[in-house]
């Protein structure tokens, strides 16, 4: 919670961590094991750590996390930098629960979801003789992209060009400022480095506000992502839509909890203001870790694992056919709309993602996803009973055990599964 938001530790104290090396694809050695004449395998440490696709006995499919979540909010929407200040200080506070690697400044992941901090944008916009729309009116994107410059302008393109087929505005590009010299300077860790590139987009006509704006954007991103994908047949070329939104932007990477504020700079200006701070620490549990798979997502941020993860997007795969809303008359052509090879908290974070989109209100689709341990409660209102037991109708459980903190710029929500086994606190203070 809010209260002791100093740090109370070595911020540069590494954390308990598995695998000292975690890149693709392995070698073998020659060396005997113990047990026997058989060699080892051994991952080459010159390679960039890059996750591997399915080999021996991983696979990217069983991607879990067990990691630390937070966030401060104003309730009355008030905004502040004090509040990016204090989430940078309860993502430190949070350094037990990340992991680290052999290197002792890789971390496993950390990072921030807060709302558009329009005042610095559109102060930085003004210098170059732009003047951004009205708040709500624009939409930020931040995009991983690859170091090699003509793959990154190749990308850029297809972004570009894409807006315009979807009837938007580009308004332009921007370099997200950073400092990376809080990270590791080992070459293989290096070369994992994207580049940050934010795009500014103008909605299409004034009838296109608030919810029927992100609307489009979702498709936006899913087209874009869709459009590179086909082109890598599925590859991992270094592309990653950190988020894309007219409300919310998430700034993370795979850091260590204090390298968040050290590394993006739009982070301790004062202009950066925002009324809430969604924060994220990273144990990837028996996994490798990436930039892409740092939280938050681009609603979700989440602790534990969701072990139904297997059955959920098989269902999603299933009843996709039959998906169908007004407000969405193309989601058919957005398959999947749930990834099958990321961590299992990106699976949740798409799936929500397609309820809201669709019209699905916040607190009915987060119900519906993660309902409580309702069936036998006997004292329950039985129109709560009845509202739990008509939407078991149409989803499954996403069971975790989790802990979970997601907002959507609008609300923020923390709340646990039925297992409720990663319990969290939470405070309100007076100020």
């Amino acid at each position: 919670g809010p209260a002791g938001l100093r740090p109370t530790h070595d911020r540069h104290t590494p954390a308990h961590r598995q695998p000292p090396c975690i890149v693709a694809p392995a070698v073998r050695s020659s060396r005997p094991r113990h047990t026997g004449g058989e060699p080892v395998t051994r991952h080459d440490c010159s390679q960039p750590t890059r996750a591997p696709g399915v080999q021996g006995l991983y696979d990217p499919r069983f991607e879990h996390d067990a990691c630390g979540v937070g966030f401060i909010a104003h309730m009355k929407g008030e905004k502040s930098h004090k509040i990016i200040s204090d989430g940078l200080a309860m993502l430190e506070n949070l350094t037990h629960r990340g992991a680290v690697g052999a290197d002792p400044l890789m971390g496993d992941g950390a990072g921030m979801l807060v709302q558009i901090p329009d005042a610095l944008f559109r102060a930085e916009w003004a210098e170059k003789g732009v003047e951004l729309p009205p708040v709500g009116d624009y939409a930020v994107g931040h995009f991983f992209l690859p170091q090699e410059e003509e793959l990154r302008t190749h990308i850029e393109g297809i972004i570009a060009q894409v807006i315009a087929e979807e009837g938007k505005e580009l308004i332009g590009f921007r370099d997200v400022p950073v400092d990376n010299s809080s990270l590791s300077k080992a070459p293989q860790i290096v070369a994992t480095e994207p580049v940050h590139r934010q795009v500014f987009i103008a909605k299409a006509d004034d009838k296109e506000g608030g919810d029927a704006f992100e609307r489009r954007l979702f498709i936006l991103r899913k087209v874009i992502s869709g459009r590179i994908h086909t082109e890598t047949d599925g590859r991992d070329n270094g592309f990653y839509p950190v988020s894309m939104s007219s409300r919310t932007i998430v700034y993370k990477g795979m850091f260590l909890a204090y390298q968040v504020g050290a590394y993006y700079k739009d982070l301790l200006d004062e202009r950066f203001v925002s009324a809430l701070a969604l924060v994220h620490q990273r144990f990837s549990t028996n996994t490798f870790p990436s930039w892409k798979l740092s939280h938050p997502y681009r609603m979700v941020a989440h602790n534990g694992e969701i072990n139904t993860v297997d059955g959920n997007r098989n269902w999603a795969i299933a009843r996709a056919a039959k998906f169908s809303a007004p407000e969405l008359p193309d989601l058919q052509t957005l398959q999947p709309l749930v990834n099958l090879t990321g961590s299992d908290s990106s699976s949740m974070d798409n799936m929500l993602e397609v309820l809201l989109a669709g019209g699905v209100d916040l607190f009915r689709a987060v119900r519906m996803m993660i309902p409580p341990a309702w069936q036998n409660v006997d004292t329950m209102d039985s129109e709560l009973r009845a509202f739990y037991e008509y939407n078991s109708m149409h989803m499954e459980p996403w069971d975790g055990p989790a802990g979970l903190v997601l907002s959507d710029g609008r609300y923020a929500v923390c709340m646990l599964d039925r297992n409720g086994l990663r319990p969290g606190r939470w405070e309100i203070t007076k100020d």
